[in-house]
């Protein structure tokens, strides 16, 4: 797993202008309900700060999730690395992972969202594919869900 978030790193750093690290995050793979509850946390979190986010505003289920704390990204028990589509969440938790070590700052957490999404795509781009074909995400969603609600 550590060759894998190294390789990925390194194409978000190139690709995308993010900075290099060589700490990589903890990885869990772990129930659907402990990612929500996981996401509840974080979101909750951010709304004690008075940061108005769009986060919980859609019906759409949370895939996986990364904790800034601990540094650990939490996939899903039935995530695989042979499917290109599952492929595309890690690289977009790894966003996260490197937005956090490098202290990178958005106005909420939708905001923050916008570069995973869009590093996401460019991921599944490479197997011929987008967040529409593989997540149902069109642009309107993405758009809607990348911006802060004030």
């Amino acid at each position: 797993m550590t060759a894998l978030l190294t390789a990925i790193a390194m194409w978000l750093s190139v690709n995308f202008d993010l900075p290099a690290t060589h700490e990589p995050p903890k990885v869990e793979l772990v129930s659907p309900a402990k990612i929500n509850a996981i996401r509840y946390q974080a979101f909750a979190a951010w709304q004690q700060h008075d940061i108005a986010g769009n986060a919980e505003g859609n019906s759409r289920a949370t895939v996986a999730v990364y904790d800034d704390a601990t540094q650990t990204i939490y996939l899903p028990v039935s995530w695989t690395s042979a499917a290109p589509a599952d492929l595309s969440v890690l690289v977009h938790e790894m966003v996260h992972h490197l937005q956090n070590i490098g202290r990178l700052k958005y106005e909420c957490p939708a905001a923050r969202e916008e570069l995973a999404y869009r590093a996401q795509d460019k991921w599944l781009g490479l197997f011929g594919s987008n967040l529409e074909q593989a997540f149902d995400l069109d642009k309107f969603t993405l758009k809607v869900s990348t911006a802060c609600g004030y």
